[in-house]
């Protein structure tokens, strides 16, 4: 909070399917539950595009290497203090190794990232609405999330 807190921040968010599973990065410190699970992403740096800061945030916080394919959507969260405008983008995995990553920004015993792993739609789906990112309460299938264009009303 101390860091991304009560200002306007922009994320940039990759969406990686693979085997029909979707990756995704689970945070701790958001919501009651002090479990939050989302596609993995962050903030561009000053100067950085939003292509090199999504390669940038996916190899920090998954060991993967990516290419950005097209852009998707855009969210807007809102959850109080946090405020982000999302741009979401399909990517495709062109190398490295599945771990758990890091968030440079905060110290070693200060991390947020608590487990990084694909998984099906029906997990996602099984999580509480308030410890999955909004997007899955618009979507009935894996394949409608990815169909998801525009704009997404709150």
């Amino acid at each position: 909070m101390r860091l991304y807190g009560n200002r306007l921040r922009l994320r940039v968010c990759g969406l990686c399917l693979i085997d029909g599973k979707l990756l995704m990065v689970r945070h701790r410190g958001i919501g009651p539950t002090d479990t939050f699970w989302c596609p993995p992403g962050g903030g561009p740096q000053y100067g950085e595009t939003a292509y090199v800061a999504l390669i940038r945030e996916f190899l920090e916080e998954t060991g993967l290497d990516i290419e950005v394919g097209d852009l998707l959507f855009v969210n807007e969260f809102m959850q109080t203090p946090l405020h982000a405008m999302e741009l979401f983008f399909a990517v495709r995995i062109v190398g490295g190794h599945l771990r758990q990553g890091f968030d440079p920004e905060m110290e070693a015993d200060r991390q947020i990232i608590t487990e990084v792993r694909l998984m099906t739609f029906d997990e996602i789906k099984s999580y509480p609405e308030n410890e999955v990112h909004r997007m899955f309460r618009m979507c009935q299938s894996m394949d409608e999330v990815f169909h998801l264009k525009g704009y997404l009303k709150q």
